[in-house]
């Protein structure tokens, strides 16, 4: 009788199978400094992980809990805290105590959607994934665009004047450096908006929307909803920040977590307000 041949399933194929299961909160925190980009991971005990697929040696620090990487047959358990370089390549562990894990970039680039293409490769099942679940979106895409065009007539401006001064980088600067919970990515709104990265409580502030009327990529991008989940508030020096309305979650399975959402009526007249004043 001839042996049976085992297999042994690659990441690629344990991803797949991992993908059809409900998803665990992994939170990710950006951070950014002089001339650096710390990508904050955090993940709760008895979690299966796979990570995307670093393209560069990167620093990693490993700050807080236990965790077994698991490569093949090979079976290595790591305790924080521990510093360490590690090359281009995919990692895969279970979590034996919550983890907190931090990849270090040295950039100026502070946009996480092309820090993220810069550094991370993602496979071609997470962005099938993706897909789908972009899809049964559509829903309510479609009621959130039909507020948004009635929030236009009620307001007077065409659609093509409402793009073009969204499209204006004249008044656009970037995020101050500090700590966000937030990326800017594709939407199912329209083009591209604001995405929850780690939870968000109600209360929080998200970050600044307009620093001395100027707008930031938080103030360009977060999108119009008929039930939005955040919104802004005005300073006393007539800047403006993006308050959070309700927690919003965070990221899922590697997966960016909710839009962050606001009722562009009150954005417009909390801004005619503050150019009122000035």
């Amino acid at each position: 009788m001839q042996p049976v041949p085992s297999y042994k399933p690659s990441l690629t194929d344990l991803e797949k199978e991992m993908l059809k299961l409900p998803q665990v909160e992994c939170s990710v925190i950006h951070r950014f400094g002089p001339g650096l980009y710390i990508r904050e991971l955090h993940m709760p005990a008895d979690t299966l992980a796979i990570g995307h697929y670093q393209k560069f040696d990167h620093m990693n620090i490993f700050l807080k809990g236990r965790i077994l990487m698991i490569d093949g047959d090979i079976k290595t358990e790591l305790s924080a805290p521990m510093i360490f370089t590690a090359p281009p390549g995919r990692k895969a562990g279970y979590v034996i105590e919550d983890v907190v894990w931090l990849n270090v970039y040295p950039t100026e680039e502070t946009d996480v959607e092309t820090l993220e293409s810069t550094y991370l490769d993602k496979s071609e099942g997470w962005q099938e994934n993706k897909e789908l679940k972009d899809r049964i979106k559509d829903g309510q895409r479609f009621a959130d665009n039909l507020d948004y065009q009635k929030m236009l007539t009620q307001f007077g401006f065409s659609e093509e004047t409402a793009r073009s001064q969204s499209e204006d980088e004249s008044d656009q600067i970037p995020m101050p450096l500090g700590d966000y919970k937030f990326l800017v990515s594709g939407s199912n709104i329209n083009g591209k908006g604001v995405f929850a990265s780690s939870k968000i409580e109600s209360g929080e502030i998200i970050g600044a929307a307009r620093i001395e009327g100027k707008r930031t990529p938080l103030g360009r991008y977060v999108n119009h909803a008929i039930t939005p989940n955040a919104k802004m508030v005005k300073t006393d020096i007539d800047d403006i920040y993006l308050l959070a309305c309700c927690e919003i979650k965070g990221c899922l399975g590697g997966e960016v977590g909710e839009e962050i959402t606001t009722d562009y009526r009150l954005n417009l007249k909390l801004i005619g307000e503050s150019k009122c004043q000035q």
